[in-house]
């Protein structure tokens, strides 16, 4: 049926969050209402990537792109633009857009480069006929009967493809061992497994396209001569999983997975595997351990799961970025795909864009492409007129980026000379108003409680680098405590057994050496510059109290007095440093420092 228009809402996690799926029902009915349901179809995508402005709806063929709509405006949408033929100019993310400007003139796109997410926010996910429809699973035929084994490795070997879940492992050289490993039974894994604060590139991916994943984990298993795929995914993410076992319905009923593939006497099935959310499976020899059904600790390397992996077999694994690409790889060529990127590392990465920024979202981005780009031009810079202080890349398992290295390509090696890395992708951006002492202090806790302390650098060093931080942040820390946090810094990175533990003092690690002074300041003079730690903060109230005792009232610690119509005043050997009376004051007349 030819419709005179498509109706595309968001359907991601978020977004669905903030209502999409009851604007998509409400859509459907608005067009059954007003009699123009047989000319508009109307599909939940995954999503757009733009989640500052979601929910989002997107009207073609005039490429109309409505950003922050909600339920009630779904008659007005329908009752305009398909009955009238006019847009909602309200609703419109550019007013004063002109008709010959496309979505991807908007800044927050202009500068993407969109492999990975390509079908995401254009395709309904639960759709194996429209991914057919944008070349799905071409690239499974070419390998199926087209190419060799060798061939199809050689294939990722020269896309100068690296993985994208961490340290950027070259894939064709790791499927290059998978093919030459010997063994009659060997896995394809996808590590979904993401567990760092502020990601949520891969949960996206899968909501928006799963069949790619299944695509490029069966042309593996091909070329490494694997019979069986197992999807490793956190059971917090339930419409990834819905839309997986929807995608695996869907290809082994078109015989696209299972047995014979398409007629090629090439046999490959995929399970799902639930984890509890534990961060260290997300390091490939614990997420193995896993899916055993044992408790999810790593183990020591080597043997690499290429040689001796899932119940000892030859195992690849990959995390779901890295398998995105695998599709497009073998549709347009190595050689179209590593033009894209710099001379360390080829082709695009996806970026989970958090934090005090304008625009947050998912940008996929070339390899290349700076900090400053990424956070000023895409992001659209500081919320509310702030200063911009620095960003964390890489999540628990990276350091804090300053002002002075935004300039600075983003690749594999760049990033781990700035004392980062590019891990899964989480991009946070503080303001001035963040102490580094702070957000050092998070990520330590976290990793305090997500290591799982089979070895004693992790579980002790962990646990001492968070005691110096919070002794540092009540402002009880000496110098020789700076020294400490280097040294037990130093010994975890050496010793630990996995990345979890070496790569858990990046974030204190780097905001040390680039933020010194702002610890010398919690040392010295007892001090938090950006205000953040309360046991170093003092309230005060200024002269633009009215003497209404609110502020009074609301404190806990009854450490407030004067009389009414009067300045009041805190009593700072009581003061709990709360923060009620400040939040309280209508009159912003209490401040602290």
């Amino acid at each position: 049926m030819a419709y005179s228009h498509y109706i595309l809402v968001c359907g991601g996690t978020a977004c669905e969050s903030s209502s999409s799926k009851k604007i998509y029902e409400n859509l459907k009915i608005e067009a059954k209402a007003l009699g123009v349901a047989d000319e508009v179809q109307i599909v939940q995508t995954g999503c757009f990537g733009f989640c500052e402005k979601g929910p989002i709806v997107k009207v073609l063929p005039e490429d109309s792109f409505y950003v922050n709509v909600v339920p009630d405006d779904a008659h007005e949408i329908i009752a305009e633009q398909i009955v009238k033929g006019r847009e909602v100019p309200r609703l419109l993310y550019d007013k004063n857009r002109k008709s010959t400007e496309e979505v991807s003139d908007i800044p927050f796109y202009k500068k993407q480069i969109r492999i990975v997410l390509r079908n995401c926010g254009v395709i309904n996910p639960e759709s194996i006929e429209e991914y057919i429809a944008r070349d799905g699973y071409l690239a499974l035929e070419k390998a199926l009967f087209e190419m060799t084994p060798e061939q199809i490795v050689q294939e990722v070997k020269d896309s100068g493809l690296r993985g994208r879940g961490g340290a950027g492992f070259p894939t064709g050289l790791k499927w290059e061992a998978g093919l030459k490993a010997q063994g009659d039974v060997k896995y394809v894994v996808c590590n979904a497994d993401e567990g760092d604060p502020g990601a949520y590139m891969d949960r996206s991916t899968i909501e928006g396209d799963p069949h790619s994943i299944l695509e490029a984990m069966t042309i593996c298993g091909k070329a490494i001569g694997s019979h069986h795929g197992f999807i490793y995914i956190r059971a917090e993410y339930p419409l990834a999983v819905h839309r997986l076992e929807v995608a695996i319905k869907q290809a082994t009923e078109k015989g696209l997975l299972g047995k014979n593939i398409l007629g090629s006497k090439f046999d490959f099935d995929i399970e799902i595997r639930l984890g509890a959310g534990a961060f260290v499976c997300g390091e490939e020899t614990a997420l193995l351990r896993s899916i055993e059904g044992m408790r999810g600790m790593p183990t020591p390397k080597p043997p690499f799961p290429a040689q001796a992996g899932l119940w000892g077999k030859p195992t690849i694994i990959n995390n779901v970025e890295t398998w995105a690409n695998i599709p497009v790889i073998l549709t347009k060529g190595a050689s179209w795909y590593n033009k894209i990127g710099d001379a360390d590392s080829k082709g695009t990465k996806v970026f989970a864009l958090t934090g005090k920024i304008a625009n947050s979202g998912l940008v996929e981005v070339p390899m290349g492409t700076t900090l400053r780009e990424i956070i000023f031009e895409i992001g659209g810079g500081i919320k509310n007129g702030k200063k911009f202080k620095g960003v964390q890349t890489g999540g628990p398992s990276g350091g804090i980026i300053s002002e002075k290295e935004l300039d600075t390509p983003i690749d594999y090696g760049a990033l781990v000379r700035m004392g980062s890395m590019m891990g899964s992708g989480g991009m946070i951006v503080m303001d001035e108003d963040d102490c580094v002492v702070d957000i050092a202090k998070f990520y330590m806790e976290f990793c305090v409680d997500e290591s799982c302390g089979k070895c004693s650098p992790c579980r002790i060093g962990t646990r001492q680098m968070y005691s110096i931080l919070e002794k540092l942040s009540r402002g009880n820390g000496t110098m020789q405590d700076l020294q400490k946090l280097e040294d037990i810094g130093s010994a975890m990175k050496a010793c630990s057994l996995c990345a979890l533990g070496q790569s858990a003092p990046n974030p204190t690690l780097s905001t040390l050496k680039k933020f010194h002074d702002e610890y010398i300041a919690h040392v010295q003079d007892k001090k938090c510059p950006a205000g953040k730690c309360k046991h170093l903060l003092t309230f005060f109230i200024t002269e633009k109290c009215i003497g209404c005792g609110a502020c009074a009232r609301q404190c806990p610690a009854n450490c407030i007095s004067g009389e009414i119509k009067t300045r009041h005043v805190i009593d700072q050997t009581k003061c709990l440093k709360c923060g009620a009376c400040e939040r309280t004051c209508k009159f912003h007349a209490i401040e602290k420092k």
